[in-house]
């Protein structure tokens, strides 16, 4: 209430409730009805809900579906990477298959789905990062938010980075990655973020220490000096209508 105060003061009208911060549909159905519709306003016109693969069901979607009547819902949530051995040894706690059978759901009740992916975990390569917006692009998710990955002290993974069991790529590696990545997404797919900020405090490694400014900045400047764009690829491998199978 107190952002939303501060905005009021500057002029904004209507705002989206974004519930953000870790998994927001994991929680008795009850107590998500009541939390949601607290968030309901005359001045707010969406509902944004960050959630995982694993903490979607038919009920919390059924739920989403009532609020829907009376206001926008969408729903965010992890992809991170096609690389379904990645999202194990990263303790994602939902597979590939999780990921694809949530966004389907979400999709057939006819959500916005925007999808969160990382671009360089230690063992991904540029087949990985394909595949992601592959993925993404099939499964017809309506935005995406891309990151680069971050390590904070206290742990797993912060731990065998200081023990320097992995390894972090170089910027210039990160920024090829993306470049790829919009290069075989739909052009239909909105690209809500080219990269994020890691947390101020406790962050052992984020960004290469440049601000994010810098990076969305070199991204833009490699697109243009490549003489490329989001989509320039996806015509090469996807096909909208498939022939339907005949006998011989």
């Amino acid at each position: 209430m107190e952002m939303k105060k501060r905005y009021l003061k500057k002029g904004a009208e209507k705002f989206i409730a974004y519930f953000q911060n870790y998994s927001n549909t994991y929680a008795d159905i009850n107590k998500l009805r009541e939390i949601y519709k607290q968030a309901i306003d005359e001045d707010i016109v969406q509902i944004a809900i960050s959630t995982r693969p694993d903490c979607i069901s038919d009920e919390i979607l059924d739920l989403l579906e009532e609020l829907k009547k009376k206001i926008d819902v969408s729903i965010e949530m992890g992809l991170q990477t096609a690389n379904y051995h990645t999202l194990v040894k990263m303790n994602r706690g939902h597979t590939l298959a999780e990921y694809i059978n949530a966004a389907i759901k979400v999709k057939n009740r006819g959500f916005e789905l925007v999808s969160h992916v990382i671009l360089n975990f230690p063992e991904d390569n540029m087949l990985d990062v394909i595949e992601s917006a592959k993925i993404l692009s099939v499964l017809g998710v309506d935005g995406v938010k891309i990151h680069s990955l971050y390590i904070v002290e206290n742990t797993i993974l912060g731990k065998m980075y200081r023990e320097g069991k992995i390894k972090i790529g170089t910027l210039n590696d990160f920024v090829e990655k993306v470049v790829r990545f919009l290069e075989y997404l739909s052009p239909k797919i909105v690209i809500h973020r080219l990269v994020a900020d890691p947390p101020r405090n406790g962050t052992i490694f984020g960004n290469w220490g440049k601000p994010k400014i810098q990076i969305i900045n070199l991204i833009e400047k490699t697109l243009k000096e490549k003489n490329t764009y989001q989509g320039k690829k996806f015509t090469s491998w996807y096909t909208p209508k498939t022939e339907k199978f005949k006998k011989k």
